[in-house]
C-alpha cells in the first residue's frame, strides 16, 4: 500500500536561498535527525541539481542498521521544484516531490512523499508500528531545525 506524507513551511527567505540550499544534497544531513547517521556518499563537484542526478548515502533508518540508499533526481524545473526517487534502499517505492512557491512572506515550501514498504502485509504491520511515526518524526525534526535557520527572530 502506498502512503504519503505532506507538509508546507514557510520560510522568511528568498527563493534564491530556498533553492540553493534544498537543492544542495549535502544540506541534507543538517536536515536529517542525528540518530539516523545519515552520509552522503557521492563525491559532488558541482552541487548544482539535474534532472538524471544520482546520488548515494548512507543511513541508518531503524536500529541502528546502516544501509546504503541511492536516488535518482527525476525531475527539475529551476526555482520551483524538483523530485527525489529511490533507485536503491529500504523502502518498495519512496518518491518526495519539493516544491517551492515565493509569496509575500519569502517561499513556501511543500513537501510531498509518497512511499511504500517491501514485504505486503508484514511491511504494512511494520508501517503502522514503526515506520510511519519514523517519518513523521523525521519531517518534524526538519521543521525544528528550518524554523531555527530561516525563521529565527
Amino acid at each position: 500500500m502506498v502512503h504519503t506524507l505532506v507538509r508546507e513551511q514557510q520560510l522568511n527567505c528568498d527563493i534564491e536561498t530556498a533553492w540553493k540550499f534544498f537543492s544542495s544534497a549535502h544540506n541534507l544531513s543538517k536536515i536529517t535527525p542525528k540518530d539516523m547517521n545519515f552520509i552522503v556518499r557521492t563525491q559532488l563537484e558541482n552541487d548544482e541539481i539535474y534532472e538524471g542526478m544520482i546520488i548515494d548515502y548512507y543511513v541508518s533508518p531503524l536500529f541502528g542498521i546502516k544501509m546504503e540508499w541511492q536516488t535518482e533526481i527525476t525531475q527539475v524545473s529551476h526555482h520551483k521544484s524538483f523530485t527525489d526517487f529511490q533507485k536503491k534502499g529500504p523502502y518498495k517505492l519512496w518518491k518526495h516531490h519539493h516544491e517551492f512557491i515565493e509569496n509575500e512572506h519569502g517561499v513556501l515550501m511543500k513537501d510531498r512523499v509518497d512511499y511504500e514498504l517491501p514485504m505486503g502485509f508484514l511491511g504494512e504491520i511494520a508501517h503502522n508500528i514503526l515506520v510511519r511515526k519514523k517519518v513523521e518524526n523525521i519531517f518534524s525534526y526538519r521543521h525544528r531545525v528550518l524554523e531555527e535557520m530561516f525563521n529565527k527572530k
